[in-house]
């Protein structure tokens, strides 16, 4: 990779008085996590219906259709070097905020603080009974499920779903308000791994670009903000962010 690209997006970084992370499937699938909507990735393979909201609620089809999707992707996901690196910077106080489109919780684990996440997609990490209102972490809900081809709740055996946003849901209200506040506060605006052009997702950037926020992109695939950005380095984020939080470590001062 060229030394001078990571050195400029080190610079951006090192400069920078409040950045937010802006991650999308691109980070997961390099922990390998399909994609959803890239050809061959988990639409060409399943039914939408198996996300769903409205079948899932009313068509037992639908919710066996989204356990065979579930048990398909396991659990055994592990954070790879770009989640480690994005929690890095918010360890060096760089990283203010981590917007995620991404539903499995790896950022957590990859040493992100919690408060600091906005899981704009919602999170596999729960399930919520939908009769009840008890939520139930995934561990459990694993559990359940070597013994029930679909699980239900075990207070009341009402419809478990997990924590995540299905077609016909809305993006979780506070995490979108917090989201949008810190787009607009930041002055380093870094998108991860996404093609941003899920919406209302991908209107994080332009918040921050129109609030006069700098934009650097780390994406495979061009963007379609790529002119509006400062830096745009087209490479795989696990190998490029782990070597600019290096050279950001060799800064004088950065501790």
């Amino acid at each position: 990779m060229n030394s001078q690209l990571i050195e400029k997006a080190a610079d951006m970084i090192h400069s920078s008085r409040h950045a937010v992370v802006f991650t999308g499937a691109g980070v997961s699938t390099e922990s390998g996590i399909p994609d959803f909507r890239s050809p061959g990735g988990i639409w060409d393979k399943f039914d939408q219906r198996a996300f769903d909201y409205s079948s899932f609620v009313s068509d037992e089809k639908s919710r066996i259709l989204h356990w065979q999707l579930l048990r398909s992707l396991g659990n055994c996901a592990c954070p790879n070097p770009a989640h480690y690196a994005i929690g890095e910077l918010c360890k060096l106080g760089f990283a203010k905020a981590v917007i995620t489109q991404n539903i499995d919780g790896l950022h957590q684990r990859g040493g992100v603080p919690e408060d600091l996440i906005y899981e704009l997609h919602g999170s596999m990490n729960s399930f919520t009974c939908l009769e009840c209102r008890h939520r139930i972490k995934l561990e459990k809900v694993l559990e359940i499920a070597q013994k029930d081809n679909v699980p239900e709740c075990p207070e009341c055996r009402g419809i478990l779903k997990p924590d995540v946003v299905f077609f016909g849901e809305a993006l979780p209200v506070k995490a979108l308000e917090q989201a949008e506040k810190e787009s607009s506060m930041c002055d380093l605006f870094i998108v991860v791994g996404s093609t941003l052009t899920v919406y209302p997702a991908a209107l994080m950037p332009e918040i921050a670009v129109s609030g006069g926020a700098k934009l650097l992109i780390i994406n495979l695939s061009p963007t379609p903000l790529d002119k509006a950005a400062e830096l745009v380095i087209n490479c795989k984020a696990g190998k490029i962010l782990p070597e600019i939080v290096s050279r950001i470590k060799a800064y004088p001062g950065t501790v």
